[in-house]
């Protein structure tokens, strides 16, 4: 790929629960500009963002921010309003998938498998479990397994779950709560309009949780995920949609949970993340590299969407 020199401003850090990964992510975006001949102004954002963006003036900005306000739709609309060219998902969008529940009243009628559930208040679970156990509790509008817990019958959380016990109830006044589907971690990628492959983790800990994440060592990634084909074509094909009808640009990723006692019909879709890691371990570029498209050649060819298209989702 060949793009011309662009001063760009990389757009990191912020104050969600993300802001390490956030960090590792930007700086990891702007060395390989500057590998490029790019000039790289870095922005930790802090507050007074929008008078550094301001004061920076340029070409294009890469939001490499994970989390709120970054990724939820709030820097998008200060960015649109102030003429602002950026990198990833527009307003609306970013609003949308960041919801895990305004995301499956997007994605479900259009045919997309999504587990069932409801958004409960934290309170209510010191009373009664929401759904017959096993199920999952997760924040409404976190990322990265942020505030995720399993309740099993013989968990260590109680029965039910206790008002002392630590968990995500403690941080946040409602949840969803979704049935637990038993099986396997897969993920895809999508770049412009092209999903990329399919990766399967395998988390030491059993859970892929935040830590499994981002330490290394802890989680096992194959790449390409060891499943039967028409597994592969469903998860590229998902991912796909769901960037479509979502309305992503740049790149996406989409996470899915697949039962594999029961084939095609175990293959649920998770979540879609807007503003997917750039860290050495993170998923996309792993993916992409797997398809000889080198980590610089990404970031441009992100940064190029951003420049090619005006109107934002």
């Amino acid at each position: 790929m060949s793009l011309e020199k662009l001063h760009i401003a990389v757009l990191m850090g912020g104050w969600s629960n993300e802001r390490p990964v956030s960090l590792m992510s930007g700086e990891g975006v702007a060395a390989a500009l500057e590998e490029r001949g790019h000039r790289v102004t870095r922005i930790d954002m802090g507050r007074d963002v929008a008078q550094k963006l301001a004061d920076a003036a340029p070409d294009v900005v890469f939001n490499a921010l994970h989390g709120a306000p970054g990724e939820d739709g709030t820097v998008q609309g200060m960015m649109d309003l102030m003429g602002l060219a950026y990198t990833h998902s527009g307003l609306a969008t970013s609003v949308i998938a960041i919801d895990k529940e305004l995301t499956k009243q997007a994605l479900v009628p259009h045919g997309v498998p999504m587990p069932g559930g409801r958004i409960v208040a934290s309170e209510e679970l010191y009373e009664r479990d929401p759904l017959a156990r096993p199920y999952v509790l997760k924040p409404v509008n976190e990322g990265s397994s942020v505030g995720v817990a399993i309740v099993t019958e013989g968990g260590n959380y109680g029965n039910p779950i206790g008002r002392d016990t630590r968990g995500p109830w403690q941080e946040f006044a409602q949840l969803l709560a979704e049935p637990y589907i038993r099986g396997r971690e897969l993920t895809t990628a999508v770049l412009g309009d092209r999903a990329l492959m399919v990766t399967e983790l395998k988390p030491k800990s059993g859970f892929y949780d935040f830590d499994s994440k981002y330490t290394d060592g802890m989680t096992e990634h194959v790449c390409p995920a060891e499943i039967p084909e028409e597994i592969t074509r469903a998860c590229l094909d998902l991912a796909l949609l769901c960037h479509r009808l979502l309305g992503c640009k740049g790149c996406s990723r989409t996470d899915f949970r697949w039962d594999d006692e029961r084939g095609l019909d175990g293959l649920f879709v998770l979540e879609t993340n807007t503003q997917p890691g750039m860290t050495p371990l993170s998923l996309v570029p792993e993916q992409a590299r797997h398809l000889g498209i080198g980590y610089a050649d990404l970031v441009e060819a992100i940064i190029e969407e951003a420049l090619g298209k005006d109107e934002r989702a």
